[in-house]
């Protein structure tokens, strides 16, 4: 992967005085529920960077993202979730992968998204119009992964999520994404929290935490504030004694590399080859799940065309 540098001075100096980021999961209300909060905000602007999106496409995406991470906590070890929306609206679908280490990548199928009039809300119902939400579970070892799909219910992600789990697991369940651009349109913090309840959990805890998470305190602006995601948490729920059950790292990374296209390159059929070789150099290939571009120079490509394929 080749991250693209980012070079908004002012910006990189925000991040940087920011906590780090991370993925943290707590138990509350004596383990009845699960919450799980993630701090994203370099995360999304270095996807940002790479994908090279305008401040639409940002948002969409940057939710995206968060919301793979925030589904990582439900794998472990080498697995990893792949969060899939085919709709029919302008975006048309998006594509995430994360990883229960922490890694994310993904990208959006229309980029830029075209509308046919600007927005003036951030109601993202039509931009997703009518469709499907798959999410697989894809388990180190297994022959198929393990997935659902649910129709689109309300083009905002965070509901859709919830309506997924409610609908597919029949288990009550809430998502909270959110992000905060500044007046020039950066994106200052990103985070978001999914909470569900575990087997057992008493109805008015439940009651509840609904009625808190109604009344929930900016996550985006804490975190572009300097909070801590654990602090967020532990302020937030207080009353439901929080219990930190894990931590871990998150970042933009994708196992892409030169040698991949190489590799690539080098088995095309010949006809294909032959078609490449009349074209223009260099020769430029993109990987769609993180943005990263690798060239070869002409020289370059003929000698893999002519390598011996082991």
């Amino acid at each position: 992967m080749i991250k693209t540098k980012i070079t908004d001075k002012e910006l990189l100096e925000h991040i940087a005085s920011l906590p780090e980021e991370g993925r943290d999961v707590f138990l509350l209300s004596d383990g009845m529920v699960r919450l799980t909060a993630v701090s994203a905000t370099e995360t999304v602007n270095q996807m940002r960077a790479n994908h090279k999106t305008g401040l639409l496409e940002s948002y969409v995406l940057g939710q995206a993202y968060i919301a793979g991470l925030l589904l990582t906590s439900m794998v472990k070890g080498n697995d990893r979730i792949l969060l899939q929306i085919e709709c029919g609206g302008p975006i048309k679908g998006i594509s995430v992968e994360a990883w229960a280490c922490g890694a994310v990548r993904g990208y959006l199928l229309e980029n830029p998204i075209k509308l046919d009039r600007p927005l003036t809300t951030l109601d993202t119902s039509m931009l997703y119009g009518p469709g499907f939400m798959t999410i697989s579970r894809i388990l180190e070892g297994a022959k198929e992964p393990v997935s659902g799909t649910v129709m689109l219910q309300s083009g905002n992600l965070a509901n859709d999520l919830a309506a997924f789990f409610q609908e597919s697991e029949q288990t009550p369940t809430l998502f909270y994404i959110s992000l905060d651009f500044d007046s020039k349109g950066r994106i200052m913090g990103a985070g978001g929290l999914f909470i569900q309840a575990m087997p057992g959990c008493d109805e008015e805890v439940l009651s509840r935490l609904q009625d808190t998470c109604g009344h929930l305190p900016g996550l985006a602006k804490a975190i572009s504030g300097g909070m801590n995601i654990s602090d967020y948490v532990v302020n937030a729920f207080k009353d439901y004694s929080p219990r930190l059950l894990e931590t871990g790292h998150i970042g933009f990374s994708c196992p892409c590399s030169r040698e991949h296209f190489e590799g690539y390159l080098s088995r095309l059929p010949q006809a294909e080859k032959e078609e490449i070789l009349k074209g223009t150099f260099p020769l430029e290939l993109e990987c769609f799940n993180c943005g990263s571009v690798y060239g070869f120079t002409k020289s370059e490509t003929e000698a893999l065309f002519t390598k011996e394929i082991k």
